[in-house]
């Protein structure tokens, strides 16, 4: 008889392949018993110093950079959910969230390092119910919805001046649904945070609202206690998972100029991201320092490692080798002084998982993790351009610079320490952009 024979053919070792990767992945894995989420955050204001609270409790002011109804009362890191945004008081957030399924909703704790400078440990709290904050009944008319009018103006990319092709425009008065979901679509993340509800406990709360201070790391032992929890919680971060600097950022030069932008190295940036925008009579002009039209909304938010690569290749984000970058010519020189250009840039850091125990090296092992830890972190910091100041960080008061210069820092300035600002909002018309003025200018209140 003659014997069998298999020949492999390309193919055939593909399908084999493919047959053995499915063999590897079909390892019986069960979801963490409780899971940790940690997002740290830091965030800047050109021109102003790092406050955790505005004298007084900020008002809208307060609200816009972080605060809230919380922070006026006992200011810092007041609430859950500050990290995500683009909070600057205080200056260094920290969001902590915990989902225990053996005992969900229970009050637990996390040991810290002596280096947070927070204390022993930080309590994690359930959630309290929120009150409604509106009652039922007409929509007040400043709230009303009006007729769009004017046009979006869309810019892109490094440069001193408008490459060919730019703007997109899109002309809200004659703009139809579809065409407002085509001008405001961009890339975007989902939503990786936790939901958080009843069954979480959180930090910070009510009980304690520390903030992490300049000088503050996260790196050492932490442990998590509390009913139901692992003895095994234990988890050491390092470096990587640290807090990330300030990013130093100084501009130059005038909306009638190409305006420059240029920064130190931020530690553990694996990218970066700038946004700036402006209003131009009925005109929103918006620009980016990427390489692909988009009105950017959608990058401001904690970016996984795969993100950040993809978008690093696809050149909407800038390389972390990357100091500068300069705004093309002329984009932003109709808007007025209430309109001043007001720019938003990212510093991007990494994430970091952390399983216990460690997946199998057994593929035919089952893994049952017993506790599960999330850390990201992200720099962030704002900016009025074209104003001709001159920040000096840490330090409430701070020098104009030269009327030719048309520049300043990170370092955030504003009217010498113990004397009030005069104007509007508290500002000094001469020196410092009321923040309110120009948010009413780009949206039309």
């Amino acid at each position: 008889m003659t014997p069998l024979r298999f020949v492999l053919t390309p193919a055939c070792l593909a399908v084999g392949l493919c047959i053995a990767s499915l063999g590897a992945q079909a390892q019986t894995t069960k979801p963490p018993k409780v899971q940790l989420w940690m997002d740290v955050s830091t965030g800047t204001m050109a021109g102003m110093p790092e406050m955790d609270s505005l004298p007084g409790g900020g008002g809208l002011l307060g609200g816009l950079m972080g605060g809230g109804a919380q922070g006026r009362a006992g200011g810092g890191n007041t609430a859950y959910g500050n990290a995500r945004a683009m909070s600057i008081m205080p200056p260094r957030v920290i969001d902590i969230a915990l989902h225990n399924t053996l005992r969900p909703g229970v009050e637990a704790s996390q040991a810290i390092p002596a280096g947070m400078r927070m204390g022993e440990s930080l309590p994690l709290i359930p959630p309290r119910a929120q009150p409604t904050q509106t009652e039922p009944g007409e929509v007040p008319q400043e709230y009303q919805q009006h007729q769009p009018k004017g046009r979006i103006l869309l810019y892109w990319g490094c440069g001193a001046t408008v490459r060919a092709g730019q703007p997109r425009v899109i002309d809200l008065a004659r703009a139809k649904p579809t065409d407002y979901a085509q001008a405001f679509a961009g890339r975007a993340v989902p939503d990786r945070g936790p939901r958080v509800g009843p069954a979480y406990a959180l930090y910070p709360n009510e009980r304690n609202q520390v903030s992490l201070s300049r000088d503050a790391s996260l790196v050492g032992e932490h442990q998590v206690r509390g009913d139901g929890v692992p003895a095994s919680m234990k988890f050491t971060l390092g470096a990587a998972q640290d807090l990330m600097p300030a990013i130093d950022l100084r501009t130059t030069g005038k909306p009638q100029d190409s305006m420059g932008t240029s920064w130190q190295p931020v530690r553990n940036a694996r990218a970066y991201y700038l946004h700036a925008m402006s209003q131009n009579g009925d005109d929103l002009v918006m620009w980016s320092s990427a390489e692909t039209p988009d009105t950017g909304m959608g990058l401001f938010d904690y970016l996984s490692p795969a993100t950040v690569d993809r978008w690093l290749k696809e050149r909407v984000l800038l390389q972390p080798e990357t100091t500068q970058c300069a705004i093309p010519q002329g984009i932003f020189a109709g808007g007025g002084r209430d309109a001043t250009p007001m720019l938003r840039m990212m510093a991007y850091g990494g994430e970091s998982h952390i399983v216990h125990p460690p997946r199998p090296a057994d593929p035919k092992a089952a893994w049952e993790p017993e506790w599960a830890v999330r850390v990201r972190v992200k720099s962030h910091t704002m900016a009025m351009l074209g104003e001709e100041m001159q920040g000096r960080r840490g330090g409430m008061g701070a020098a104009p610079a030269a009327a030719s210069g048309g520049a300043y820092s990170s370092g955030m300035g504003g009217a010498p320490a113990g004397q009030q600002p005069a104007g509007e909002g508290g500002t000094d018309a001469g020196n410092v952009v009321n923040p309110v003025n120009l948010l009413r200018g780009i949206f039309g209140r």
